[in-house]
């Protein structure tokens, strides 16, 4: 069979044919299991220390120790969470301060009035790892939802100490993403402690969240900060066809589900087309889609060739992702790792410069990349 297409749209090139850009023959780095028996790991952040704190959607926190290749008891203080279908402890992040604060953020689905919803949390963690403390949600995706699809729930924060949260459309709600009355199908923007901050695109319309960021997405659940810049990128699901980079701007209408590169799983066409005015093309979209996860600029000095690529995961697709940037624009792609055959979940930088996947089954594992 021939080899997918993916495509690309150059924005600062809006108007012109979009370009065919095939995945290149890959690079293969060397794969270690650092870690097994992780059951659906979803996010994981580095420790001081060097040790992995690892989400399990199920509802579990643990902290993996990477040279004895073990995790944890699970960490204790966590809120209830509602494990079930796309739904449960998902991303997580460490606050700018933790050295100081020891102050942990969790994206996770929160039953409550009329369904679930996306929530966040933060807790402190003790001394003794064991534990979160003084926990609190400071944050609810409103409304809830009937369905246990498209919680989004990525988090990231800002290099001015505010925190980014990514929200899906639910899988049922996808029309309210153009709605900024409420959170379904946004990127919120907060403070450490769940405030609005004071510069936020919508503040002052009695029409809008003033949490909102960003609209029109319909399942971002890869986001990280641009290395040079500090500018938001996102990667978000598509329906079949139209897998999303978005580099969100406060303000911005992202399409969602107005305009999309894809078409519903019953073939059908979604919304009015690729294109209208007043609302944003992507930087790079995927056709046929991979379900695209976790994602990272590279900054180390292990592959020093890829420094300032954008990494993601796939899941569908079962791959990694390297995407070459260019001021700020994808110039190219190559797959990776398709050969494991496994369902990547999240992709991270570690202290150590080697790159840390997480695989997304009820066997997961911890895997490093290392050069040949």
């Amino acid at each position: 069979m021939p080899r997918p297409v993916t495509l690309l749209v150059l924005v600062a090139l809006a108007g012109l044919p979009t370009l065919p850009a095939l995945g290149q023959p890959a690079e293969e780095p060397k794969v270690e299991v650092v870690a097994r028996g992780l059951v659906n790991p979803w996010g994981m952040a580095f420790l001081p220390d060097g040790r992995a704190l690892v989400t399990e959607r199920p509802g579990r926190l643990r902290i993996v120790n990477l040279r004895a290749g073990a995790a944890g008891a699970p960490i204790t203080g966590l809120p209830p969470i509602a494990a079930m279908g796309q739904g449960g402890l998902l991303g997580l992040a460490l606050d700018p301060d933790f050295a100081t604060t020891r102050q942990v953020f969790l994206c996770f689905a929160e039953s409550r009035d009329g369904g679930t919803g996306t929530s966040v949390f933060r807790g402190r963690l003790s001394a003794s790892f064991a534990a979160l403390e003084e926990g609190q949600v400071i944050f609810r995706q409103m409304p809830a939802g009937n369905t246990s699809r498209h919680f989004g729930c990525r988090l990231v924060f800002g290099r001015d100490g505010t925190l980014f949260i990514t929200l899906g459309d639910r899988g049922n709600m996808e029309k309210e993403a153009q709605n900024l009355a409420n959170h379904i199908g946004k990127v919120i923007r907060i403070t450490k402690d769940g405030t609005v901050p004071p510069d936020n695109p919508f503040v002052n319309r009695t029409d809008a969240k003033p949490e909102i960021w960003s609209y029109g997405h319909r399942n971002v659940q890869g986001a990280t900060l641009h290395p040079e810049t500090g500018r938001l990128y996102t990667i978000e699901h598509g329906a079949r066809g139209g897998d999303e980079i978005n580099q969100p701007q406060a303000g911005r209408n992202y399409g969602w589900p107005v305009i999309t590169y894809g078409i519903d799983y019953s073939g059908a066409k979604i919304g009015e087309g690729t294109r209208k005015a007043g609302m944003e093309q992507p930087l790079f979209y995927w056709d046929p889609s991979i379900a695209p996860s976790g994602a990272m600029f590279y900054t180390g000095d292990k592959f020093p060739k890829w420094r300032g690529h954008l990494f993601t995961g796939a899941l569908a697709g079962q791959l990694l992702a390297r995407l070459e940037m260019r001021n700020g624009q994808v110039i190219g792609e190559t797959r990776m790792l398709e050969r494991e055959g496994d369902r990547i979940r999240d992709v991270v930088q570690g202290p150590d410069g080697y790159i840390y996947l997480l695989t997304d089954d009820r066997e997961g594992k911890l895997l490093r990349l290392v050069p040949r």
